[in-house]
């Protein structure tokens, strides 16, 4: 073996230990087409990387009439998560959604 210095990714230096962002850059946006429906913000706390983005996103699209989740990630905030679907859901049904994937919904 060699004495070699190793450089940290930039990705695990903060937050998630697998790809949180390091501090000065942007966080991943998960994007998709856009749909018709209605369109309701919610904020959400605890994610911290793009598999949070992939949890939160599976089980919200899961949910009867969504038709489309685009979240705005803040690693270690709250993240912006907007879910479309062709009919109003319940709270309750977003909240368990959020919670079931591990995280929280914000509440104000």
């Amino acid at each position: 073996m060699t004495s070699e210095t190793r450089i940290p990714l930039p990705m695990a230096s903060t937050g998630c230990a697998c790809c949180a962002p390091a501090p000065g850059q942007t966080a991943p946006t998960v994007e998709t087409a856009p749909s018709a429906g209605t369109s309701t913000v919610y904020r959400v706390e605890g994610m911290t990387c793009g598999h949070c983005v992939k949890n939160v996103t599976e089980e919200l699209t899961a949910l009867d009439g969504v038709s489309d989740v685009h979240i705005d990630l803040v690693a270690g905030g709250a993240s912006t998560v907007t879910v479309t679907a062709d009919r109003p859901l319940s709270a309750e049904a977003v909240r368990a959604a959020v919670e079931d994937a591990g995280y929280t919904l914000v509440t104000d």
